[in-house]
């Protein structure tokens, strides 16, 4: 069953990534078209209902692809070093701004242009990872929405794990090396857990086929359930990240309801469609004028809980009632 009917609403909308409108097309239009890159860590195919949100945000705010706007997509697959190089592409483009959708993807952006309008529509720990000088001063050409909020996410993650699975006081953390924003992340994780007397045991996995083998070292160690940090490679391979959970009986929390809907147990975080959509008025102020530098990062205020009872079952969990009734979703 489903709490929040928009959820639904966003994810029927998914639809296939459009080109940018023909040179044609354009000259049709009276008056100035702007482009729009859209540089992604992800593929073309995964995540269709964020990226829809994005246009629909642009859509309702007047912006319609080929006719005011082009939309020039880039997608690096889930392979980081193709990101200059893409990102470089938008640049030689001469676009007039720049949408990217993680932390590497801005970064990438950052070193290829100091002047275009950068807006990460999702990035962790900006300050942190040198992208800007302040949440509220920016500065420079960057500005987005943050996807962190520090300690109290991750308390937050640890206690909702623990109270799905109580008795769990040891947990695995599987974060990516490659993803500057999980060193901060895993720092914060530190704090949290200590504070909730958890036990965590730190590893990485890079590529999909480093999965088995963190896997069989959180079997060896005797993990009692499983936190994975959201990041790009393991959301492009969700569906195995979850089997790998089951198959080790880890109940596993994550930072995107993505993750439940592909078997994992429970996730908390910000609502990512909601956030994508909002891109959208980040990128309407740019066009009319305002700077990056005088637009502050905005940090999540709503967060969603999504739990599957199916993968709940599987694990001989039984999910308290007082925690389905504070689920945002709840997958059967």
């Amino acid at each position: 069953m489903r709490r929040r009917e928009f959820i639904t609403l966003l994810s029927g909308l998914a639809v296939g990534w459009p080109l940018a409108a023909p040179v044609a097309t354009q000259a049709q239009h009276a008056g100035k078209v702007y482009r729009i890159g859209y540089l992604s860590y992800s593929s073309s195919t995964a995540n269709t209902h964020l990226h829809e949100a994005f246009r629909q945000g642009l859509r309702e705010l007047g912006w319609v692809a080929g006719q005011n706007i082009t939309i020039d997509p880039r997608f690096a697959e889930g392979r980081a070093d193709r990101l200059p190089d893409l990102a470089a592409d938008l640049v030689r483009l001469k676009v007039d701004i720049i949408v990217t959708t993680s932390t590497p993807a801005t970064l990438a952006a950052k070193n290829a242009t100091e002047t275009i309008p950068i807006i990460a529509a999702n990035f962790g720990d900006p300050v942190g990872v040198g992208l800007i000088e302040s949440l509220a001063r920016p500065g420079g050409n960057i500005t987005g929405l943050s996807a962190s909020v520090g300690v109290d996410t991750f308390s937050k993650e640890l206690e909702l794990l623990k109270e799905i699975a109580p008795g769990v006081s040891r947990v695995a953390v599987l974060s990516n090396p490659a993803n500057p924003f999980h060193a901060p992340a895993i720092e914060n994780l530190k704090v949290a857990a200590q504070a909730l007397n958890v036990e965590l045991q730190l590893l990485e996995a890079g590529s999909s086929d480093k999965f088995y083998g963190a896997f069989a070292a959180m079997s060896k160690e005797r993990a009692g359930a499983l936190l994975v940090v959201t990041d790009t490679i393991f959301l492009l391979h969700r569906a195995l990240v979850a089997d790998l959970a089951s198959k080790n009986r880890l109940p596993s929390m994550y930072g995107m309801g993505e993750y439940v809907k592909a078997g994992g147990l429970i996730s908390y975080g910000p609502n990512h469609s909601d956030r994508f959509r909002h891109t959208a008025t980040l990128v309407d102020k740019i066009l009319r004028g305002v700077k990056p530098a005088e637009l502050p990062v905005q940090q999540p205020t709503k967060f969603d809980l999504t739990i599957n009872l199916k993968t709940a079952r599987a694990l001989d969990l039984s999910v308290p009632p007082s925690l389905i009734a504070r689920a945002d979703e709840v997958i059967e």
